[in-house]
């Protein structure tokens, strides 16, 4: 007998999605042990260490006094840029060949290959998000850099930028299973793709040739909207965030169709 009111289907939309977030949540667990344990700061390292990567490549800019086509300080370009740069490379990353280690978890009927994605970008883009907010605000007070003249665009820059992290590596991580060439040549991949990110460079400093060769890099349009969101008064933001919307949708597309196939062609170990 149900006493507070009719009792929900166990097949229905809510009942489904509370066991996938109660997977999720238990792998995220999961994870920040595996890869920080329970010793010295621990899960904290999850935000100390994209914060180191960003501190230490703004310190080698500046001392380097490096040229990057405006007035802007090498504070802000650097953490608007690496930070920008963290969060499609680091996402991808965490999926390349993250099936096969994992496989002993598929004995489990409710855990899919989906959900140990979720988890892994879950914690990327908390961990980079937090380092990136967490810098700003500590360079804002010790005055290297100014806060951002529309913080709506640095979100919703910053929001595009994780879609796309997001998309991408399910797609790369789902066609890992399929092929360990995946994994060789995602990793030179994302060193190349690197100087091209706009992380480095003003689009708006470029040849006007090159320049349109450069925006069909569907994250260069995130981070010149990021930085338009910090400093746009400062230089002249290229940027279509309709065309980003349009590549994301089709990686994230073909993102779950690799999913699929991947999950039907699985052999738990």
């Amino acid at each position: 007998m149900v006493e507070n009111g009719p009792e929900v289907p166990r097949t229905s939309f809510a009942h489904s999605f509370a066991i996938q977030r109660r997977v999720i949540h238990a792998l995220i667990l999961r994870e920040v042990i595996t890869r920080f344990g329970r010793h010295n700061i621990g899960f904290l390292w999850l935000f100390v260490e994209p914060m180191i990567f960003t501190v230490g490549v703004t310190l080698i800019w500046s001392a380097l006094k490096a040229v990057h086509g405006s007035s802007l300080t090498i504070a802000a370009f650097a953490v608007t840029g690496y930070s920008s740069v963290l969060v499609w490379r680091n996402m991808p990353s965490r999926l390349v060949d993250s099936i096969e280690p994992n496989l002993s978890l598929m004995y489990h009927r409710n855990v899919k290959i989906f959900d140990i994605f979720a988890s892994r970008l879950l914690l990327e883009g908390v961990s980079v998000a937090t380092s990136f907010l967490v810098l700003t605000i500590i360079f804002a007070a010790i005055g290297w850099l100014s806060l951002p003249e529309d913080p709506l665009k640095v979100v919703g820059g910053w929001l595009m930028l994780a879609w796309w992290g997001c998309a991408l590596g399910m797609f790369v991580g789902a066609l890992s299973h399929r092929s360990e060439l995946v994994d060789k040549f995602w990793h030179p991949m994302q060193y190349l793709l690197f100087p091209l990110s706009g992380s480095a460079f003003l689009v708006d400093s470029l040849p006007p040739e090159f320049r349109e060769w450069v925006l069909l890099l569907p994250m260069v349009h995130g981070v010149e909207c990021v930085r338009d969101g910090f400093f746009g008064s400062e230089f002249v933001a290229h940027y279509d965030l309709g065309y980003m919307a349009t590549v994301n949708l089709v990686f994230t597309l073909l993102g779950l169709v690799e999913i699929r196939r991947a999950s039907r062609n699985l052999v738990p170990a």
